[in-house]
């Protein structure tokens, strides 16, 4: 994708085997709204779930229970984040939203000694050594064992990195990125240069890593021949700032790029001379489930809001666009007192407003590090109103025609929050704890 310090082979490889969604965007770029959407194919106003830590309602018609209900075995590995029961209690059974074979950990982001719990088994497990290896040896066993078999699969392997604290990445990667040699984009401004530099280097280490892991299970996938009958997807829940726009190493959130855009790229039987196409046109969270059903040859349940964009897989034209809803209706944590946005991504601008009239537009082809904000220039108003017109034509589909503030939503799902003890990350890398987030609401 262009930056010039990671070194990602193994996914390079796979870009060049598969359809890369270069605009794709995370619908809320934080862990349990994107997940939330991500298996339910629905807007995170939709589902109440715009925060971590909170447990997404067995009501919801979810990914794993559409293709079981299709005759497809189901199988989790990884971090999961939607129970709400807490960071290290058991996911139990009937909360995992039809997943049948388990590996799983509510959260966790100690890599090096990652808890599990596993299938019907009420004792914590750990994962032997760093986690993303181990998660995908423990992947490629289970395809191994269902190879063959009369029903398809659905397995999503979840490797949690890379991901902060940034300092617990292998130290054979770290030795790839001195800081010395590292290229900090020109939004980073200087003075967090110092901030910056040993997180970026340790970020690039997981990166890094964690294309090892996922090359690895590539393989095991040519080596089982499975790639001929099997749809591959990678993508991600969402960036970090890393200082970009004065912002600090682990920060997302926000409607920057640094936090709204991830990769998607997808491989599928078939693909032929579209192995390597790039599709401009934006992709956003609720768009994935649809979009697999589609190609799947699955029908579609009509709760799902997304769009099918399967025939733009299949045909991967790149001149296609359209308008992709994201949004952050209610920021919490260090994000408190950032505004409230609901916004478009399409192949070129980004667009978004706020409750209180903030209003951002940037032309992301000709400044593709968004230093300059076009909203409220007379020379982009017929511009700018378009895209207005756009978002509020998004927004009417899901039911959501005016730009609400954060309180709203957080009274119409029910949400008790102590405002003076909204630090929900405080990660000691000395025992591995981690503080539950003051966010409560009934499960």
């Amino acid at each position: 994708m262009g930056v010039p310090n990671v070194r990602t082979p193994r996914l390079d490889e796979l870009a060049n085997q598969s359809v890369n969604f270069v605009n794709a965007v995370s619908v809320c770029p934080v862990c349990t709204p994107f997940r939330a959407s991500l298996l339910t194919g629905k807007f995170p106003t939709s589902t109440g779930m715009t925060f971590n830590d909170i447990y997404l309602p067995s009501e919801e018609h979810c990914m794993a229970e559409i293709f079981q209900e299709a005759g497809y075995r189901t199988a989790y590995l990884g971090k999961w984040h939607l129970d709400g029961h807490g960071r290290m209690n058991n996911v139990e059974p009937e909360r995992r939203q039809g997943f049948d074979y388990w590996k799983g950990a509510e959260c966790s982001h100690d890599y090096n000694h990652m808890h599990y719990y596993e299938n019907d088994l009420p004792e914590m497990k750990h994962w032997e050594g760093y986690s993303p290896y181990a998660i995908v040896k423990d992947a490629g066993a289970y395809l191994q064992n269902h190879t063959g078999e009369k029903e398809p699969f659905l397995l999503f392997v979840s490797l949690a990195t890379p991901h902060f604290p940034h300092q617990s990445a292998p130290e054979e990667y770290k030795a790839l990125y001195p800081q010395s040699g590292i290229k900090l984009s020109p939004n980073v401004p200087e003075e967090l240069y110092e901030k910056v530099l040993p997180e970026i280097q340790s970020y690039y280490a997981h990166c890094t890593a964690t294309d090892r892991a996922i090359g690895e299970l590539v393989d095991q996938m040519h080596e089982q021949g499975l790639l001929e009958n099997t749809i591959l997807v990678f993508t991600s829940d969402h960036g970090e700032m890393m200082g970009s726009h004065g912002r600090l190493p682990f920060r997302k959130q926000l409607v920057w790029n640094e936090s709204i855009h991830i990769p998607f790229l997808i491989s599928y039987p078939g693909i032929g001379e579209n192995k390597g196409a790039k599709v401009k046109a934006p992709l956003t969270t609720p768009d994935i489930l649809p979009t697999l059903l589609g190609l799947c040859g699955i029908d579609i349940p009509a709760s799902l809001e997304g769009d099918n964009l399967s025939d733009l897989v299949r045909i991967p034209d790149p001149e296609a666009d359209r308008a992709a809803l994201i949004m952050n209706v209610t920021p919490f944590d260090v994000n408190w007192d950032d505004a409230p946005y609901k916004g478009i991504r399409t192949s070129r601008y980004t667009y978004a407003v706020s409750p209180d009239g903030q209003q951002i537009l940037f032309d992301d082809q000709e400044d593709i590090y968004q230093l300059n904000n076009l909203a409220g220039n007379p020379e982009f108003s017929d511009l700018q109103e378009n895209l207005h017109m756009q978002l509020m034509a998004r927004l009417r589909r899901i039911g959501e025609e005016e730009m609400l503030p954060r309180d709203h939503y957080i009274r119409k799902w029910g949400f008790e929050i102590e405002r003076n003890n909204i630090n929900y990350w405080s990660f000691n890398e000395g025992d591995g704890k981690v503080q539950s987030p003051s966010i409560t609401k009934n499960l």
